[in-house]
C-alpha cells in the first residue's frame, strides 16, 4: 500500500513541475478580448495606441491555417463591425507581406487588428467574404496593388489599375518608371 501511495506523490509532483515549468499567458484586461485570444493559445499579441488618438488596439497575429477561423471567432466574440483590411509589404523581412484585418466591437467599443504573414513565393490567404462581406473590395485592392491572393474569393480582378496592367505598383521592388509630361506654354497675363 505505501509503494501505491509513493507512486501516487511522484505523479502528482510531476504534474505540480510540468504547471510551474509552462509559462503563464498574461491576457489583456478587456474581457472580449481576453476570451477571443484564450481560444488561440498560439496566437501573440500586442496592445497599442493610435497614434493620432487616445484609442486602444489590440494586434493579435495568426498563422495563415487560422486566419478564417480567428475571424470568425472574432465575429462571433462581438467584433461585428468590419473597418477595413489591408496588405503590407515588409521588403527586407520574412515572410514578406503582411495583411491586416482592422475589426471593432461597436457594443464594447473595442478595437482589434489580426494579422498573418505570407511569403514572397507563395502570396496567398484565404478569402474572409464570407465571414464579412465588406472584405470584398478591400481583398481586390490588396491583390491588385501588392499581388496578395485571396484563394475562394468570388471576383479576385482588378480593382484600381488596368486589366492589362503589368505588376503591382505597390511592391517595394516594382519599377517607379516614368510618365512623360508635356507643358504648354504659360501665359504672361497671371
Amino acid at each position: 500500500m505505501a509503494d501505491d501511495r509513493t507512486q501516487i506523490d511522484e505523479v502528482q509532483d510531476h504534474a505540480e513541475e510540468a504547471e510551474a515549468a509552462s509559462p503563464v499567458r498574461d491576457l489583456p484586461e478587456v474581457p472580449i478580448v481576453a476570451s477571443l485570444i484564450e481560444s488561440f493559445p498560439d496566437a501573440p499579441f500586442t496592445t497599442a495606441k493610435y497614434a493620432s488618438s487616445e484609442t486602444v488596439y489590440h494586434k493579435i497575429s495568426v498563422p495563415v491555417a487560422d486566419w478564417v477561423a480567428f475571424a470568425a471567432e472574432a465575429k462571433d466574440a462581438g467584433f461585428d463591425t468590419f473597418i477595413d483590411l489591408t496588405a503590407i509589404d515588409h521588403f527586407s523581412e520574412a515572410p514578406r507581406f503582411e495583411v491586416a484585418l482592422n475589426l471593432l466591437s461597436t457594443g464594447d467599443a473595442e478595437r482589434i487588428i489580426i494579422s498573418t504573414r505570407v511569403p514572397y513565393d507563395d502570396p496567398s490567404v484565404p478569402t474572409l467574404t464570407d465571414v464579412f462581406a465588406g472584405a470584398n473590395f478591400y481583398e481586390r485592392e490588396a491583390y491588385d496593388l501588392l499581388g496578395v491572393e485571396f484563394s475562394g474569393h468570388p471576383d479576385l480582378t482588378r480593382i484600381l489599375m488596368p486589366d492589362d496592367w503589368q505588376g503591382h505598383p505597390l511592391r517595394k521592388d516594382y519599377d517607379v518608371g516614368a510618365v512623360p509630361v508635356e507643358f504648354k506654354a504659360g501665359s504672361l497675363d497671371v
